[in-house]
């Protein structure tokens, strides 16, 4: 099932998104990951909202959603002022019940190609400081850490801390779509 076709979210996909990002969150607690996302803790006006200041991507097989992403443009909120040289995932979520492994990674690098495809040559992203699985897996999807961030405000609940993580996009990667 990795013959995945991407495609911006609408606002008919808004049910689809909160359904998601709601199963994410019941998987990594089911798996002891706690502290990183509740379900219930993002309804369809924070896509809505992601949608009219951002991107929200969805990943499709077979007629199915099998995941999704945010891709933001700035996000001062982790890492304050920035120069536009990065696109800033968010959000990558994957419908465990139906998709393939290694989707994640697929969803991943289709995030990296339209940052490119946007003039942008560096992918950020952040992740909650003690998940360590999660951290793990970006690092070894060629992401580095490259600082924390404490307190960072979060839609729907305390701040957390994060670490930020970067990827410098290589030139092949800037000509594809």
């Amino acid at each position: 099932m990795h013959d995945l076709r991407i495609r911006p979210a609408t606002e008919a996909d808004l049910t689809t998104l909160v359904r998601l990002r709601d199963d994410a969150a019941r998987w990594m607690l089911t798996r002891g990951i706690t502290g990183q996302w509740r379900p219930g803790e993002l309804d369809e006006d924070h896509f809505r909202r992601v949608m009219a200041g951002g991107e929200v991507w969805l990943a499709e097989a077979d007629g199915h959603v099998t995941g999704a992403w945010e891709l933001w443009w700035e996000d001062e909120a982790a890492w304050g002022p920035q120069p536009p040289v990065a696109g800033y995932v968010h959000r990558l979520m994957v419908d465990r019940s139906i998709a393939a492994p290694g989707t994640g990674r697929l969803l991943l690098g289709a995030a990296e190609r339209r940052v490119a495809a946007g003039g942008r040559t560096r992918v950020r992203l952040d992740c909650l400081a003690g998940n360590a699985p999660l951290n793990a897996y970006y690092q070894e999807a060629g992401y580095r850490v490259v600082g924390h961030k404490e307190g960072k405000p979060q839609p729907g609940g305390a701040p957390k801390s994060f670490t930020l993580l970067e990827k410098e996009l290589r030139q092949a990667e800037e000509g594809r779509d």
